[in-house]
């Protein structure tokens, strides 16, 4: 840090906006203790009366997830008008993103450009670092990788080991973090691993753009998998580090609004965040969810497939001041292909690709079966009416559209459009 919380990165171009703060937690939920002090005490010291928190989604590094801090945060300046101090603030928590995964508009130095062996040393490593204490079983998984083997032992072997390499470390948090409603199966592992081997590689390399060979598939079900492991971590991280963090703010800064923001897991993560708030707590004015990764169901009060049961974040809504915004978008290929075909459960025929409406993320069409919820497209957002109160659900497929391959539009989302639909959920300056 330098100065009074604005950020030189180490490697990285220094953050376009000031003042910026930084907050980072660990797996387990727990934050950087100084840096949260640091927030708190200077967003109360400069008057600061709108603090937009961004929470990264499938990054692996700070550099990245602060270069597309950097980009998003840009336009914000220059889209208020006078009596609005604002100020920024990055969630850094571990997440991951693997080689071939590109990021729309980085540089090639940032994003994959050439990327090395997919599952090379370099990812070995990152995986690694996400899983302590799982070392041999990410080197088996890179050594089948690897030698692509063509038998129907070693594929049953490979799921043994991803099995394993997810599986929540005894007495962790985030096995009851996995669950985006109610009718999903609590499990340690996602249910798709109960499937006959084979027939799931096949599966996954049919979806591949374009279709790939068996072993294809099964670099895919280790994505997906790891996937799995980084939605329940978005959880914990949200529920017991953000949501506690933001009630220590509300109470130093009690005259700071807060705006959240969240792309892909992060979306879920200022979700749960906003569940985890402590009671009283009204510090947050507007949350806006950028091609979140979970469900669309994930607010509703009811499920239309099952009365009886209703969404992991029913009712979280009411304790937002203004509007809770889902940005969305048909361009989405990751959320459109891989999302259903992860998430759905293993003894259900129903939602196989192109899918049904059970398995669908919120970041593909917006909210679903929430009493109220209202849809908007882009342009209706930013020049007409805007919801006070509520689930809001936008299309921003005109502006959300670039990016190639199986991952379509998932990760373009810096876009100064978005950062006015900020603003106007929260109700920020002019």
């Amino acid at each position: 840090m330098r100065g009074a919380g604005f950020a030189t990165l180490a490697g990285v171009a220094e953050m376009s906006v000031s003042p910026y703060w930084e907050l980072t937690f660990d797996a387990e939920g727990d934050v950087n203790p100084a840096q949260r002090r640091r927030l708190t005490e200077q967003a109360a010291g400069r008057g600061i009366t709108d603090l937009v928190v961004f929470a990264h989604g499938w990054n692996n590094d700070r550099s990245i997830a602060s270069r597309m801090y950097s980009r998003f945060f840009a336009p914000f300046p220059g889209l208020v008008g006078d009596g609005v101090r604002l100020g920024f603030a990055g969630v850094v928590w571990p997440s991951m993103r693997f080689t071939d995964e590109p990021v729309p508009d980085f540089e090639p130095s940032v994003a994959a450009g050439q990327p090395p062996p997919w599952f090379g040393p370099v990812t070995q490593r990152v995986v690694g670092a996400q899983f302590p204490g799982r070392d041999r079983a990410v080197e088996r998984i890179g050594e089948l990788l690897a030698e692509r083997p063509d038998d129907a032992e070693h594929p049953a072997e490979f799921l043994r080991l991803v099995r394993h390499l997810i599986t929540p470390a005894p007495g962790s948090a985030a096995a009851a973090f996995g669950a985006d409603t109610d009718d999903e199966r609590a499990a340690d592992v996602p249910l798709m691993l109960e499937q006959d081997p084979r027939t799931l590689f096949e599966e996954f390399a049919e979806v591949q753009d374009p279709p790939g060979l068996l072993w294809d598939g099964g670099k895919e079900i280790l994505r997906q998998a790891t996937y799995y492991a980084m939605k329940r971590r978005a959880g914990v991280v949200g529920e017991r580090g953000l949501g506690p963090a933001l009630g220590r703010l509300a109470k130093e800064a009690p005259r700071t609004r807060v705006h959240l923001v969240g792309h892909s897991f992060g979306a879920r993560l200022v979700s749960f965040a906003v569940k985890g708030l402590p009671a009283g707590v009204t510090a947050v004015g507007s949350v806006t969810l950028l091609q979140g990764a979970f469900s669309h169901y994930a607010f509703s009060d009811r499920l239309p497939h099952d009365k009886d049961r209703g969404g992991a974040l029913r009712g979280v809504q009411r304790r937002v001041r203004g509007p809770v915004v889902a940005s969305y978008s048909s361009h989405d290929g990751a959320l459109r292909t891989f999302y259903p075909l992860a998430s759905r459960m293993a003894r259900d025929s129903a939602g196989l690709l192109p899918g049904g409406e059970r398995w669908v993320a919120l970041g593909y069409d917006g909210f679903r079966a929430v009493p109220g919820g209202r849809r908007l497209t882009l342009a209706d957002a930013l020049d007409g009416a805007f919801p006070a109160k509520g689930c809001v659900s936008v299309d921003s497929s005109a502006v959300v559209c670039h990016g190639g391959g199986a991952t379509g539009a998932h990760n373009d989302v810096c876009h100064p459009e978005l950062a006015r639909l900020v603003l106007r959920a929260g109700r920020v300056g002019a």
